[in-house]
């Protein structure tokens, strides 16, 4: 496969069957989800987004709202799409994958076959707080010290916050000027996750991602708050590999009646 700047592939042991795309939450990169690639069912490659402005991509301006990411993950995404993908988005990546899906769904694209969104609300729910992209720095950086999701050493680091507040800045800009437009539901089943300890994303704001498809949708909570994903880690990819694996199984069967 030839390079693709707007994602790293993390091979399974033997063939991809299935693969796994993960888009991350606001200032994560593609390694957000390194430490989840081997504990993924074999067969299952992860692909992990990788936007401007991160990682190895530091030396790019990040984007500044929704449609442009969108765009360049969608036309990133075609090659991936030849055999059955799932989405994981956390946060602003759960926001992310809902958009690409109904991108891909405009192009003509093949769907993929569940998303998983994690810590967001429902898109139609405005998003319950003041913007952050705009916040003076100490205020911003006491915002992210609430969340718990950057470490408090990096946080009292004047030089590596320097160097995180700017794409920080750009993906709360994606986020707080996001406007939800009315289209038709997918068709895809989503696995709905959440914090029970996270404030501005409660149960009832979750539930509401049951509008957004016209297959199942269903609801699991987790220790933790707003980043439960690393919190209760385990607990999450226990539920990842239980969805997993119908499709899996679903693959396997279909490549034997082939052969």
């Amino acid at each position: 496969m030839d390079a693709n700047p707007w994602f790293v592939v993390h091979p399974t042991s033997g063939r991809a069957r299935v693969r796994m795309v993960c888009l991350p939450y606001a200032g994560g990169g593609a390694s957000a989800f390194r430490r989840w690639a081997p504990l993924l069912p074999p067969g299952v490659e992860l692909v992990a987004a990788q936007p401007p402005g991160r990682e190895a991509r530091f030396v790019e301006a990040p984007l500044r709202a929704l449609a442009p990411m969108v765009e360049g993950l969608r036309d990133a995404i075609a090659p991936l799409l030849d055999r059955p993908v799932v989405f994981f988005g956390h946060s602003l990546g759960a926001l992310v994958a809902f958009e690409l899906i109904r991108a891909l769904r405009a192009a003509g694209l093949p769907q993929p076959a569940h998303l998983f969104v994690s810590g967001r609300r429902a898109p139609d729910i405005a998003l319950g707080r003041r913007a952050f992209h705009d916040l003076p720095r100490d205020e911003l950086i006491e915002e992210l010290r609430g969340m718990n999701g950057t470490a408090s050493g990096v946080l009292e680091h004047p030089e590596l916050m320097d160097m995180m507040l700017p794409v920080l800045r750009a993906d709360f800009e994606v986020h707080d000027t996001y406007r939800y437009c009315p289209a038709a539901p997918l068709d895809v089943p989503i696995s709905v996750l959440g914090g029970l300890d996270d404030i501005a994303t409660d149960a009832a704001n979750l539930a509401a991602w049951e509008g957004m498809t016209t297959g199942p949708s269903r609801v699991r909570m987790f220790r933790g708050g707003h980043f439960f994903i690393e919190q209760s880690r385990d607990d999450v990819l226990d539920a990842v590999r239980a969805e997993l694996a119908p499709l899996l199984a679903t693959t396997l069967q279909r490549e034997g009646a082939i052969a």
